[in-house]
This record gives structure tokens, C-alpha cells and sequence, in this order.
């Protein structure tokens, strides 16, 4: 049975991310701040130095993304998903300030994990190869951090019914290892009858 999408407005809480499953498809709205690698090792460096970070992680998003060059008529460019996996070493010092939400593709490692529910973060998915549509729910974009980094400085964006799916909830569930099962029909183990399948469709 198909699901209406959840509407979530940043800044999320723990209570909002409670209540998310991995499969749930989530509209988020607000401000998120793009971040990859780069820009997570500086920050790194600025926690480790007792430094101020780009921006106050308590209760955001941050999406790992290397946006395009905006054109006319837009705030973003295409801005496609990066692979999450390239953040693992940093994700948690953030989860422990307060992050809520990331943004990003593939899976993430298994202390990065125990720290979203531990401090209840929450893991979504982008489509890959929907950047330009991604981009088009982008309202406002601006610098706030490491502009020498080009397209991997930090952005403040303001976002409007940005799509995403739920892929480590705070259930211990992961969208990527439980999905093929969770989804596989009877005739895909040999089970089942046309009917049944028939009855599956609609």
C-alpha cells in the first residue's frame, strides 16, 4: 500500500525523527546546509580546535552535495548526491552536537549508525539522477563557509517540499540491507500463485 509523503519543516527534533521508518517518503522544508568531504574535515579541525563551525548544528540537515553552477533563473544547480560513506569519519562529531538529518546516497558505517540513534539522527536518501529536480526545490542559496572550496563550500539553502527517503531510521532499521527482502514478492521465492500476484498489484 502506497504512503502520502510526511512533510517535515527544519529544524527537525527527536521527537519528528521518532516517529520516521526506513521507506517513509519525506518532504523536508527549510534551511539545510550542504557539506562533503572537504568541508567535513574542516570542520573537524574546528571542533578539534575549539573553533566555531559554519553553522550551529543543533536540530539541522545537512545535505552532501557539490552543486553546479546555478542557471539563469535559479538559485542552485543541479545538485546531485554525493556518496555518504565519504563523511563517515566526520558524521558523528556533528550527530553529537545536536545534527538531526543527512542527506546523501549509499550506506553509512556502523558507528556512524549507533551514533544517529543514539543522539536521534536520521539518514535520508536522494535519488540519483534526479539533481536537476532536486535543485528546483532550492529557493535561496548562499556561501556561508570555505568559499575557496568551489562547488564543495558550505551552502546555506532554503528548501521547499525537498524529496527524500528514509534509510536509517532511529528503529535500527536500513532501507539498503532490509529493502530487496522487505520488498520481494512470494513468486520471487517461488511462492505463490498468479492470483496472488494479480491480488499484489492492485
Amino acid at each position: 500500500m502506497s504512503k502520502e509523503p510526511i512533510h517535515l519543516q527544519i529544524p527537525l527534533t527527536r521527537k519528528a525523527n521518532e516517529s520516521l521508518k526506513t521507506g517513509d517518503i519525506v518532504l523536508i522544508s527549510g534551511v539545510l546546509f550542504t557539506a562533503r568531504d572537504a568541508a567535513h574535515a574542516r570542520m573537524k579541525t574546528a571542533i578539534e580546535n575549539d573553533e566555531p563551525l559554519p553553522f550551529q548544528p543543533e536540530g539541522q540537515v545537512v545535505y552532501f552535495t557539490g552543486p553546479a553552477p546555478a542557471r539563469p533563473g535559479h538559485a542552485l544547480g543541479p545538485a546531485g548526491p554525493t556518496t555518504a560513506s565519504r563523511m563517515d569519519p566526520y558524521s558523528p562529531l556533528l550527530i553529537e552536537r545536536g545534527l538531526k538529518g543527512m542527506v546523501g546516497k549509499g550506506l553509512r558505517s556502523e558507528a556512524v549508525r549507533s551514533s544517529m540513534r543514539e543522539h536521534g539522527c536520521v539518514y535520508f536518501g536522494a535519488v540519483e539522477g534526479t539533481a536537476a529536480l532536486l535543485a528546483d526545490c532550492v529557493k535561496e542559496a548562499e556561501i556561508v563557509a570555505y568559499e575557496d572550496l568551489g562547488a564543495e563550500a558550505v551552502r546555506r539553502l532554503v528548501v521547499e517540499d525537498f524529496p527524500v527517503v528514509v534509510v536509517n531510521d532511529l528503529h535500527g532499521g536500513d532501507l539498503y540491507r532490509e529493502g530487496r527482502k522487505r520488498w520481494r514478492r512470494p513468486e520471487d521465492r517461488g511462492e505463490g500463485s498468479a492470483g496472488t500476484v494479480s491480488g499484489d498489484l492492485r
